[in-house]
């Protein structure tokens, strides 16, 4: 019972993080214009993402634009292309593997020991998932922040941490929690399968007992010869 829960607490924290990754590759909200010193003019919102910049004016639709090339963007978003589509791709084969390895699946079969084993695969790719997260939703953090606390950048050109930074450092974590817990599923089975073949079953000792009781051994019988 303690397993199933952790398999199904594990598949539904994958699950946030697999829909959370692709929805912080997709948001444009990495990097948000700054208010401060002269830079004041609240009516005009500046987001920047991986993929587009949107402009949102008071009281008018927001406009978004996508980049026009790669090798205009910052190292720092650049990478953080790559490593964001690596990590949707790793999440949804992640959700997969655990989907094939739950103990209500049927297609691969009944033996609970492969199972498990595929599990502790689904829990090894969203730890992986995970950590690629965190490293470009950490790095973008660090370049604003430079950026921000930096004299010699204009004031214009300053920004501060956006929405996406936050969903992303939420996701890495979730997706490390679930992948916690399919190793935690794995280390469970792993323990009971060991106790129940290190210990006997009542009967099957006392059948033992009784089989060498009836059966003399050969020295018992040469002796009577």
């Amino acid at each position: 019972m303690a397993t199933s829960a952790l398999q199904i607490a594990g598949l539904v924290l994958g699950g946030i993080g697999m829909v959370g990754t692709l929805a912080v590759t997709i948001m444009p909200q990495w990097r948000v214009s700054a208010f401060i010193e002269s830079n004041i003019v609240v009516f005009e919102n500046l987001w920047e993402g991986l993929w587009m910049s949107c402009m949102r004016h008071a009281n008018i639709r927001m406009q978004c634009k996508i980049y026009d090339s790669l090798l205009a963007l910052s190292p720092d978003l650049q990478a953080s292309r790559g490593l964001m589509c690596a990590a949707s791709v790793l999440s949804f084969l992640a959700f997969m593997t655990a989907v094939l390895g739950m103990k209500c699946t049927r297609i691969t079969g009944d033996d609970e020991k492969a199972k498990s084993y595929i599990l502790l695969t689904a829990g090894i790719i969203f730890i992986i998932t995970g950590i690629v997260v965190l490293i470009p939703v950490s790095w973008v953090a660090n370049s604003i922040i430079r950026d921000f606390y930096n004299p010699i950048v204009n004031v214009a050109q300053k920004r501060e941490l956006g929405e996406a930074i936050y969903i992303g450092w939420t996701m890495a974590l979730v997706l490390i929690a679930g992948g916690a817990l399919f190793s935690c599923v794995f280390c469970c089975s792993e323990k009971s399968s060991s106790y129940r073949y290190s210990i006997p079953s009542h009967r099957t000792t006392q059948k033992s007992y009784h089989m060498e009781k009836k059966s003399p051994s050969v020295y018992s019988k040469s002796q009577y010869v």
